[in-house]
């Protein structure tokens, strides 16, 4: 399933690419999949499947091997006397060499809880990374829109140049047979000018932009590529689905399986044991000899008294509970207030917008008679200008606010997390 899934987000990433289009979508994709974070991700799974080896491994025998050789300044001796028998004194050099065996037959279930300490442990720490990349989205969203704005931008520009350069022929004409003064043309040309200008600016920038969104989502991206306007839904349902939510719940999970960990922690344990040696003396003391030995056995190991350790432990875990509660209230109030904020910038937009129609519909007037006026020598070409770009300020006005628009309802999303 991994697989297919790869080979569907390469075929869709070659389409996007070769048609020069990008969509926010396929940036929110690439992020998560190329931002050098998102490797952490695997990283720690791998982490976690190592540590779980060796916890498993706690439940296997263990081996252990002891040599020691000493010399004693005294030994054990028997202060008497016993006819016809001679009981030798000990050496006190002293020779050991044991194997040992230790089976771990019961710990009161510290094992597994360890075991599923460390996999509420890996949740965590893998929600986490998707916190921080989701926490990417709203830098996308700005680079996105900031390109948006300029291709925007770009195309009212080739629309203001293209009416120039019409009008700028039609005054060509009537300079030419004396019907409009010499320099009309001149102050035409010199505004051409300064739209080749306003173009490299746009450009240089546009660059830059793409340059920037490329590192973040880790692939690169034509400077000619065109991004699509997103249709873009608000949900004004109050509930919040970002992953911070998931977050606190997974931490607050991990706590409660860290107090099971704690109360298995003074369980008793039973432990079965095999131990073989070779040494001089061996488990006879009255032999001055090496000789080979073994014994086997079972031991309990229990803990009755920890002086309140654990108790003061599980009241600590309950105040990180606390703390995380605490946070999740701060959260919760932060994203609402942005959420607010996010809805009165679409509000007040909106409203521009809706001004802004009306304003370029009254200075499209006005050009129209202004543009009358230039042709017949009524106004200079400099009061022409003027209006031409009164207009197409008004339009770039309209277009920004409609990125911005798309922006803050993008944003909005993100906030909630839809």
């Amino acid at each position: 399933m991994k697989h297919l899934n790869l080979i569907i987000l390469l075929f869709l990433s070659l389409t996007v690419f070769s048609q020069e289009k990008l969509s926010i979508e396929d940036c929110y994709t690439l992020v998560y999949k190329n931002y050098p974070l998102a490797k952490q991700h695997s990283l720690l799974t791998k982490q976690n499947e190592l540590d779980l080896a060796v916890i498993k491994t706690k439940k296997l025998p263990q081996l252990d091997f002891s040599a020691q050789a000493t010399y004693q300044s005294d030994v054990t001796s028997i202060p008497i006397v016993i006819p016809g028998s001679t009981i030798k004194a000990p050496n006190k050099d002293q020779y050991k060499a044991t194997v040992s065996l230790n089976q771990l037959i019961y710990d009161g279930g510290i094992i597994d809880v360890t075991s599923k300490v460390k996999k509420s442990r890996l949740k965590t720490q893998q929600k986490q990374v998707e916190v921080n990349l989701y926490q990417l989205k709203q830098q996308v969203n700005q680079l996105y829109f900031s390109i948006l704005l300029l291709q925007e931008k770009r195309k009212l520009l080739v629309a203001k140049r293209t009416q120039l350069e019409t009008t700028l022929k039609e005054i060509k004409t009537g300079v030419k047979f004396g019907m409009l003064l010499p320099t009309s043309d001149t102050i035409l040309e010199a505004e051409l000018l300064k739209i080749n200008q306003q173009f490299v600016e746009i450009d240089f920038n546009k660059t830059s932009l793409i340059e920037t969104l490329s590192k973040l989502i880790g692939h690169g991206i034509s400077v000619n590529i065109t991004l699509e306007n997103p249709e873009i839904i608000t949900n004004l349902e109050p509930e919040i689905k970002r992953p911070e939510l998931s977050l606190f719940k997974l931490q607050k999970e991990q706590i409660e399986a860290s107090e099971q960990l704690i109360t298995k922690k003074n369980s008793p344990k039973l432990l079965g044991f095999a131990t073989g040696g070779y040494g001089n003396p061996g488990l006879n003391a009255l032999d001055n000899s090496f000789q080979t030995y073994y014994m086997a056995g079972l031991k309990i190991n229990w803990n009755i008294f920890d002086w309140n350790a654990s108790k003061k432990e599980r009241k600590s875990l309950q105040v990180d509970k606390e703390i995380i509660d605490n946070q999740q209230e701060i959260f919760t109030l932060n994203t609402a207030i942005e959420i607010n904020q996010q809805l009165t910038e679409i509000n007040k937009i909106s409203n521009f917008i809706e001004t802004d129609k009306t304003i370029i519909k009254l200075r499209k007037q006005i050009l129209k008679s202004t543009n009358s006026q230039l042709k017949n020598g009524v106004i200079t070409s400099s009061a022409y200008i003027t209006e031409l770009t009164n207009l197409y300020e008004a339009e770039n006005n309209l277009s920004l606010h409609k990125i911005q628009l798309l922006l803050a309802k993008t944003n909005y999303k993100t906030i909630k997390g839809n």
